[in-house]
């Protein structure tokens, strides 16, 4: 069997750097349709019973003890 698995070196930057950023989006914005503005409601309070997460994800932030210390 061969290994095809193939060693290539991490991506060089051939387009500048963090300061050719906003240009760089200036350019790609027209690619992108805005939505239309949607203009929110107040909601009951009634309506908000507050957050549910799942089991998994709360080990996960249980864990992150330090995240926003």
């Amino acid at each position: 069997m061969t290994n095809l698995k193939i060693q290539v070196p991490a991506p060089v930057d051939l387009e500048g750097d963090l300061a050719s950023l906003p240009g760089d989006g200036a350019r790609m914005a027209p690619h992108w349709a805005a939505p239309d503005r949607i203009a929110s409601r107040p909601v009951s309070p009634a309506l908000i019973h507050g957050v549910k997460v799942p089991p998994a994800s709360a080990r996960l932030l249980d864990a992150m003890s330090d995240y926003g210390d």
